[in-house]
Formats: structure tokens, sequence, C-alpha cells
């Protein structure tokens, strides 16, 4: 007796495959999770058993499923469960939140929060610990900037930290501080950890459980994968969602690197896991961010002649890092938004790659990433195609702080926030959304990345800095193919093809035939991953 094997058979559909050998197909079989043909209806539906689960496509659209390749997915998932003062007008809308959550909130206990940013608000200008003061001073508060490089807090904050005028700012970050040495609350970079790191944090069972609300709109979002660059707890709490079998995204986990000595001395390498939950690379900051004017700048920001940003790591202790890191197997990801730090990156890089041949390794085994690449010196342009270094970028960036790139970085504005630069010189390029800096929503990142345009149309028609744009088609590879390659999963993921894995979208109409403007329209019917539909269907 032949027992059939075909589980599940989709037809009648416009199936994009990402696959260059049969680009389009009507119809695809899937088993055991994977897809095992695509074809034409007649071919495919004659696979189809007794048994078979037929879905009739009715002409919908059907794309991979998409990688959100840099989120950081505890701060997230915690994010959900905070004060949201994402992009707010207004620093007085932003006190509004902090007051009504204060109003709910048992005295002593923390207000955390994230999202704001002085470049939305009509004064430009950073708020103060007494600003928050005036929302409640029986609460110590915590409020993450939008660029997640700064963080704004009462005076009851400072003073559980310690923070005091005497307070010497850390290595690599800064207390803020007035006139008279007084600090304003305002704390960058590794000085936000004087803070961060006393607060109470959720244990891994309620951090899993908050993970699985955000799991469930990263799914409408047609996600079915993320590249994280959160700390171990984030690894944690993901390994009891998989002991649960509740893990319904797949997972490459990068180590921060604080934690790099334990993971050399556990022998963890690149790839090591399966194709739920596998570690990624060594994550490194090499300088701060674009909002708080910590970005490392060969030339100085703007009307501010000796501000030229903060580094936030010796170039030499990057160096031995990575190659520590390469040598044991462990390819490295490295923050780097200033040009001067993507400059120190590239020249750390192409020292691992002159280490790495002389093993004989190649660079297809140590995948080297450059996280953002937000601007670079013309000079630089040309060196991650030929390091073979992959350009981790988000376009939403591009739209959300266009604004602020111009008033602070001026015509240098034109090498920044550009994939299509690095797509012209051959560079892989993987698409994310640095979330929660940005919503982890896909199809906005496409867009972002077609119009170079937000959500409300601005800066008109033909975007910033139109000559950036991409077509749909590279996009969409920036959010699949890109981000497969860079997790090392391009022959498991990201495309529709027998033995792939049956991670894919259902949507309304054609993303690649549609003006782009209807691209925010675009309605997602379903998210299907391991050949199981995790949201909605067809």
């Amino acid at each position: 007796m032949t027992v059939n094997i075909i589980e599940h058979v989709l037809y009648n559909g416009n199936i994009i495959t990402l696959d260059a050998g049969q680009p389009r197909v009507s119809a695809l079989a899937i088993s055991y999770g994977r897809i095992v043909a695509a074809g034409s209806d007649d071919d495919i539906l004659a696979l189809a058993g007794a048994g078979t689960v037929q879905t009739n496509l009715g002409g919908k659209t059907v794309i991979p499923g998409l990688t959100d390749a840099h989120i950081h997915w505890e701060w997230t998932s915690r994010a959900l469960q905070a004060v949201n003062v994402f992009e707010l007008p207004s620093k007085a809308l932003a006190l509004d939140q902090v007051r009504e959550r204060a109003n709910q909130t048992p005295a002593g206990e923390w207000i955390t929060g994230s999202g704001w940013s002085q470049a939305f608000w009509p004064e430009k200008v950073f708020p103060t610990a007494s600003d928050l003061d005036s929302a409640t001073t029986t609460h110590p508060v915590i409020l993450h900037a939008k660029s997640g490089h700064a963080v704004w807090v009462n005076s009851a904050a400072l003073r559980a930290a310690g923070i005091t005028a005497a307070t010497p700012d850390p290595v690599g970050g800064e207390i803020v501080r007035d006139e008279s040495g007084v600090p304003t609350g305002i704390l960058l970079e590794n000085a936000m950890r004087l803070v961060v790191e006393i607060i109470p944090v959720p244990s891994p069972e309620q951090l899993a459980n908050q993970m699985q609300a955000a799991q469930e709109l990263a799914l409408a979002s047609g996600l079915t994968g993320i590249h994280d660059f959160d700390p171990p707890s984030c690894l944690r709490a993901l390994q009891i969602l998989r002991e649960r079998g509740e893990l319904r995204l797949r997972v490459v986990k990068n180590i921060n690197k604080a934690w790099l000595d334990a993971a050399l001395e556990t022998g963890l390498r690149w790839g090591f896991g399966d194709e739920w939950l596998r570690i990624g690379g060594l994550k490194i900051f090499a300088d701060g961010a674009l909002g708080p004017k910590t970005a490392y700048m060969i030339k100085p920001y703007v009307g501010e002649p000796d501000n030229y940003g903060i580094p936030t790591i010796d170039k030499e202790e990057m160096a031995e890092l990575v190659s520590r890191a390469s040598a044991a197997g462990l390819p490295a990801t490295i923050h780097a938004i200033g040009d001067r730090a993507v400059h120190d990156v590239l020249d750390v890089y192409e020292m691992a790659r002159r280490e790495e041949a002389g093993r004989g390794e190649t660079s297809r085994q140590r995948r080297h990433r450059i996280e953002h690449v937000q601007i670079i010196h013309p000079d630089d342009a040309p060196r991650l195609a030929k390091l073979s270094i992959i350009a981790s970028m988000q376009p939403m960036h591009a739209t959300s702080d266009y604004e602020m790139a111009d008033m602070y970085w001026g015509d240098r504005a034109e090498w920044s926030y550009n994939p299509r630069l690095q797509l012209d010189y051959g560079a892989v390029v993987a698409f994310g959304s640095d979330s929660p800096v940005e919503p982890f929503d896909p199809l906005k990142g496409i867009y972002a990345a077609v119009t170079r345009r937000r959500l409300d149309g601005s800066p008109g028609p033909d975007g910033w800095y139109p000559e950036a744009r991409l077509t749909v088609d590279e996009a969409l590879h920036g959010f699949t193919t890109g981000a497969a390659y860079a997790a090392g999963m391009e022959h498991t993921v990201a495309k529709l093809a027998s033995g792939y894995l049956a991670d894919l979208v259902v949507l309304d109409r054609d993303l690649t035939i549609i003006p782009p403007d209807e691209l925010l329209d675009l309605q997602i019917l379903g998210t299907m991953v391991n050949g199981q539909w995790r949201h909605g269907g067809a």
C-alpha cells in the first residue's frame, strides 16, 4: 500500500519563489514542514492524496517568509508592556504618558518607557530630570531614547543609581551636566548602564510570556525569523519558549561583547543550534547614534566644531576581540553609525580577513557584518563588497532620521542611509528594523526602501536623496535572501523551492506590480512557519 506523504497543497496562487530557476509558480506541495515540490496546479495537485489538505489561494500572492535581520527582541517585548512615548510630537505629551502610568503604579516602583526623541519636539533640545519630576517624584523613571543610545531619567532614578556631580563619566559614555556640573538627567552610551543595571528585571518565565505577545504581532506583520542583539537573558527566555513548543519564529541569537569569554569557553560556534534557535556572531558597539550626536565622525557635527561623537570601544580592543572570535569560529557583527566608526570597523575586518586567509578560511565561513552603516566616507564605500562584509541596514532609519541627518551632517548626508550604494558595489545587504527603535513591520521597511519617504509622504514625491531608492525586488531580497545569507541559512529559508522550509506569507495583492504608494495598504492574510499557519491563513 502506498502511503501519501503530501500533507498540504497550496494552489491557484501567484507565488513569488525567489528561486532563479523557477521565479513564479502557482502551487506548492508541503510535507513535514518543508516544501517538497513547486510548480503548476496540475503537477502539484497530482501529488495530493486522500489525506492532503488542499488550499485554494484564489489568485493571492505568496512570498517567502520575511526576516528582521536586526532586532532587539527582549527590549521590544518589554517595551510593549512599558510606557509608549514613541515619536510623540512634544515633551508635554511624553510627560502626560508618564503621569498617567504613575497614577496606576505603586509608589517606589520603577516606571520604564522608550521611543522619545527631541528631534520630534518643537524645542529640539534634550529634556531634563526636573521635567520628569513634574510627572512624578515618587517613582524612579527611565525612558529610553528612540535611538537606544540615550536615556532620560528623573531625580529619583539618579538618586537610586547614586549619580551626583562627583560621579565620573564611564569610559565610552557621558553623564550630561549643566553649567555647574550637576547631572541633567540625560545619560549617553555606556553611562546608561549606571541606571539600567539597577532596574529590577523580569524572570525568564515572565520574559518568555512577554515574548509570546510580541511574537503574535511579529507573525501578523509577516515575520518568520529574526536576528536578535540582546543579552543572554533573551536567550534564556527564547529557550523556555522552545521547550514549551511555543517558539514560532526562527531566531539567530548574537553574542554581546560582555559574554564573549563565556561563549569561547563553552566552545560555541556560529550556527550552533537548529532551524529554530541558533548562535550568530559576536556583537560589538563601535560608536553611538545620530540622535544624541554620539555617532563617531571623521569631521565634527555641523555647528559643533569640538563634537566628533563617541567611540565606545578602543580600535585595538575591537581588533583583538574580532580576531579571537574569528579564530574560534564566530564572525563579528559590529554596530557602526558614524563614518569614522565605519572606517575603523573596516580596518579591523581587513586585518581579520588577512588572518582568516592565513588559516585557509573563506569569507563564507566568517560572515562578518556591519550593523547600520548609516554614513560612510566616499573612500570607504567600496570596501564592504571588497572585503565580503554584509551591510546590515534598516530602511526606516533613513526616513525617520533624514531631518537630523541634514541638520547634523549637512552635505555629508548624501553618503548616509544608502543601501543602493552597497548593492551597486556588490555587497550583500540584509534588512531589519532595529525594533523598538522602529516598528518591526517589514512591509513598511520595503516601502521606505522603495520610496525614501515617511508614512505621511514627506519629504515629497521623489523622497529623500531619490537616487538611493531601491526596486521592490531589491528590498524584498533584503528581508529574505540577504538576511538568510547573513544567518548561514541560504539553503534553508528565503526561497519557496523544493527542500526549503515552508515559511511563507500570503498577501492580498502582488507587491511587485502595484504602485509604490499602495505598498502601505498591502494586507497580510496569512503567515505560515514550518508548514503551519501561525497567523491567519489563505
